[in-house]
């Protein structure tokens, strides 16, 4: 037998090997070809194809790490208070016509009312008039939104683990849960803020400290002018003590939480559920040249390719209008409900109640007041916060 074949027989394993080693040679190559084109996976989780499973895994443990953690938290609340920022001036409007402050309502259902309230705030406190309660407002978005953000990262890793479970189901509930999680640690902070933003007086303004024990102290029972007589009878003052010592303290601080809870779930949802899918069509290899940016060398394997600034923005601009439209009556009772106590005999009003108020007052476009300034300000606060969190990510390699 020749030397060759000999040395060939002597390796019983290599025939077998060989398709084996031409399938990986022809997957380097395809690999390599659709890195040099530029072609991205269409959403984060079709990265199966170019990612080894172990990598994944990898990937996905790294996700619930300390150090992911903080940074995408930190991205988020940056993010959050950017957006807040832009738009604390129409914020300020959109709540005074919301929650139908009585100096503001000749302004309320129009673009030239909104103006010429703008320049009423404007003649009566100057810039720091447009901006009243940022301060609390930026002290309760920081948290809100890195919890925002944060949840999302980590229940969207639970939820979609599998390319085949990148749905629009997965999607919106990973949202929905991310928001009320943020919801639910922050409201307080939302309360106080309203409240602040609410006032209009100028002389005998309140301070964070006194708005903060008014809303402690509201609903606390006020003694009728013949309280001596019923002191005197024992048993008349006993009758009368349980519609004397109505609910306060720490409830007032969740005004208004039933329907942001309800609202929440519909508005994180399809936001984030709108921009990941907008998102995913203009990563699409037909619009990729167009829409997206070179991967930065600091990025994670198998992270889609960041998309160009404009293609962000619009991206985040679709998620805040489909969004605030799904949820905005549930926004206008809301708002109704913080404010409860600072119109009114500050009786805690239900659900039912607020919206039965409303249809009572405006009717059914009383739950819209105030929605196309809501667009103005929702469009552009979203569009930047979606804008800032990417970048940030991007610049934390996460």
């Amino acid at each position: 037998m020749p030397p060759a074949l000999i040395s060939h027989a002597s390796m019983p394993g290599s025939a077998s090997n060989e398709p084996r080693e031409v399938a990986a040679d022809a997957f380097r190559l395809g690999a390599r070809i659709q890195k040099e084109k530029g072609e991205a996976a269409v959403c984060p989780t079709d990265d199966e194809a170019s990612v080894p499973r172990s990598k994944k895994d990898s990937g996905s443990q790294k996700k619930r790490s300390l150090d992911y953690l903080w940074r995408s938290g930190v991205a988020g609340g940056l993010a959050g208070c950017a957006a807040k920022t832009v738009v604390a001036p129409l914020d300020r409007v959109k709540i005074l016509f919301q929650a139908h402050n009585p100096h503001f309502l000749k302004y309320a259902g129009s673009w030239w009312g909104f103006g010429e309230a703008i320049k009423d705030i404007y003649r009566q406190d100057g810039v720091r008039g447009l901006f009243r309660g940022h301060s609390a407002t930026l002290l309760r978005i920081f948290p809100y939104a890195g919890i925002k953000f944060l949840a999302y990262e980590q229940i969207r890793a639970l939820v979609i683990t599998r390319k085949d479970q990148e749905t629009p189901l997965r999607r919106l509930i990973s949202g929905s849960l991310a928001g009320v999680t943020s919801v639910f640690f922050t409201y307080p902070l939302e309360v106080i803020r309203v409240r602040l933003a609410f006032e209009t007086k100028r002389e005998g303004r309140s301070s964070l400290r006194s708005i903060v024990r008014q809303i402690y102290s509201e609903n606390a029972p006020t003694i009728p002018e013949n309280a001596p007589a019923l002191m005197r009878n024992m048993a008349v003052a006993s009758a009368h003590a349980p519609a004397l010592i109505p609910r306060t303290g720490l409830v007032n601080f969740y005004r208004g939480f039933s329907p942001t809870l309800l609202g929440m779930l519909p508005y994180a949802g399809m936001s984030f559920l709108t921009h990941d899918t907008v998102s995913d069509i203009f990563r699409h290899t037909k619009l990729a040249k167009w829409t997206t940016l070179p991967q930065p060398e600091n990025a994670p394997a198998g992270k889609a390719a960041p998309l160009r600034s404009w293609a962000e923005l619009s991206a985040g601009g679709l998620a805040g209008l489909v969004s605030q439209t799904v949820s905005y009556p549930l926004e206008v009772i809301r708002r109704r409900m913080q404010v409860g106590g600072a119109v009114g005999d500050g009786r805690r009003l239900t659900i039912g109640e607020t919206a039965k108020l409303i249809m009572r007052e405006r009717g059914f476009r009383g739950f819209f007041v105030g929605l196309t300034i809501g667009y103005a300000k929702v469009v552009p606060m979203v569009a930047v916060s979606f804008y800032t969190y990417e970048r940030l990510k991007t610049f934390f390699g996460i």
